[in-house]
């Protein structure tokens, strides 16, 4: 019987894997033709134009296992659960590529999540009770049962895509999320085990070319599908008599995404913003920060995650026994890997963080609300140097000394307060990577803000530049182009070298 199990998870994690291997280069192709494609997030760091649209070979090929598994195995189909999360997952699919295609806003993207895990619990994909591993008592949720549905699967779905930023660790994490719902499933003949299976095959695939340096992104809609089902699939397998074990599994294997969350919405919290804006404070972007690779970043982090993933099978096969001491262990390695990467003592800087929380709160207010006027007003603006002299407004009110616009062939426009003390400064740069800028740095006095405050304005005002800028462009259907003709500005000194525009 296993396998006969055995040959029919192959067999579709085959499928999956040339079906998403066949699709990813037509899409690809098709990218190439499509205007438009170069719009950027800030928080995104690739130097080169790639498709979002990873999602729809995964997705098709996930399609395309359901549509043959349902066929040859149509004794291990059952309607009531089965279908249900293909519908479901499809539905979340559909629900992030429209965001993909057409930005829908976090409110409304998180009302459809509810709404389609809400429709997958009616339809009898929910979770109904929980088994105490250690004394065999079963827990009717009975009303609760329809929130926590919800809570579980509106949070995977958007674990997955919080932990998006950078080449290949989404789909990674995915991949080993997969295969652990592969094992817990395998000897039960089930169609959700098959569903596993052909996604992690065409995961697997889309790792080829997903891997820095990624050539295909999987989007939203990608991150949604992924996240979703992952979610729903755990929910299936919790129907075999180890209801805790099965929930609490994939929550060992998802800990680095949920550490990673964690902190960034209490770090949001303490900022003032919005818990679902993005940024670039992530575990992978401090590993960047101090100095290693994108290919050794995200192997640092596949390292992690299989630890935790080892775990996982280990409070899956003991039936959730060894919870306890499972916790503990990942807590171990949590705090030895975050002393081995420096990041403890930010971490542990719990003090000093609430103590400018306030401060910072009320600065995020007040810049939030001017870069809000400026990104209405850049479609007001008939030329870049009209832009670029209203984002001066605005640098100077959050207090910046100066403004340093860093262009291609050594080419840069400074601004400078005419007030500048000339004592050291505080400097921070951030990398855009939009047309000819390369990047943009900012300076203010040490006395004007604390350097926490001032890291925070930089990121956000250099984010807003680049939204209004892709904004100004999209306004005008003018290309973007810094240069000196351009901007009205004359060279104080030799072209090539830096060029000052003084904001009037």
């Amino acid at each position: 019987m296993n396998r006969m199990d055995l040959q029919a998870i192959l067999t579709c994690a085959a499928l999956g894997f040339v079906a998403c291997l066949t699709l990813i280069p037509s899409i690809r192709r098709h990218h190439a033709t499509r205007e438009g494609q170069n719009i950027r997030s800030f928080h995104h760091t690739h130097g080169k134009s790639v498709t979002r649209f990873g999602g729809v070979g995964l997705a098709g090929a996930f399609a395309l296992v359901a549509i043959l598994a349902a066929v040859f195995y149509s004794e291990r189909l059952r309607f009531s659960t089965d279908v249900v999360c293909v519908v479901g997952a499809m539905a979340m699919f559909g629900l992030g590529f429209w965001d993909d295609c057409r930005p829908l806003g976090a409110k409304l993207k998180f009302t459809g999540q509810i709404v389609i895990a809400a429709g997958v619990y009616m339809a009898g994909v929910g979770i109904e009770l929980i088994k105490n591993p250690f004394t065999g008592e079963t827990v009717v949720l009975g009303a609760w049962g329809l929130a926590a549905s919800i809570i579980w699967l509106v949070a995977f779905t958007n674990l997955i895509n919080l932990v998006d930023g950078i080449d290949g660790l989404a789909g990674g994490i995915s991949l080993m999320l997969m295969c652990l719902l592969v094992c817990v499933g395998f000897g039960s003949h089930s169609y959700s085990t098959l569903l596993a299976a052909g996604t992690a095959g065409a995961l697997l695939a889309f790792l080829y070319f997903n891997f820095p340096p990624a050539k295909i992104y999987m989007g939203d809609g990608g991150a949604y599908f992924l996240g979703f089902l992952i979610g729903a699939l755990t929910i299936t397998s919790s129907h075999k008599g180890t209801v805790a074990a099965a929930l609490l599994a994939p929550l060992f294997a998802m800990a680095l995404p949920i550490l990673d969350v964690t902190l960034a919405i209490v770090r949001r919290g303490l900022k003032g913003l919005p818990i679902f804006r993005p940024d670039r404070q992530h575990i992978h972007h401090r590993l960047v920060g101090i100095g290693f690779s994108r290919r050794r970043t995200l192997l640092t982090l596949y390292a992690l995650s299989l630890a935790c993933l080892a775990m996982a099978l280990a409070a899956f096969w003991s039936q959730g026994r060894l919870v306890p001491i499972l916790f503990g262990v990942m807590f171990l390695t949590i705090l030895f890997s975050a002393r081995c990467f420096g990041f403890l003592q930010d971490w542990l800087a719990v003090r000093k963080a609430v103590g400018t929380s306030l401060q910072l709160r009320k600065e995020s207010r007040y810049a939030l609300a001017m870069m809000t006027w400026l990104e209405m007003e850049a479609e007001r603006c008939d030329n870049l140097q009209e832009l670029w002299t209203s984002y001066l407004f605005v640098t100077r009110k959050l207090g910046f000394a100066q403004v340093r616009l860093v262009l291609e062939r050594d080419t840069d426009f400074v601004w400078k307060s005419q007030t500048s003390s000339g004592t050291e400064l505080l400097r921070r740069r951030h990398e855009l990577r939009l047309a000819n800028i390369t990047a943009i740095e900012y300076c203010a006095e040490p006395s004007a803000m604390p350097t926490t405050v001032f890291e925070h304005l930089t990121e956000l005002a250099a984010e807003t530049w680049m939204k209004v800028v892709q904004r100004w462009q999209k306004a005008n259907g003018q290309p973007i182009r810094f240069e000196p003709a351009v901007m009205n500005i004359v060279p104080l000194v030799e072209p090539g070298r830096v060029l000052v525009a003084n904001a009037a």
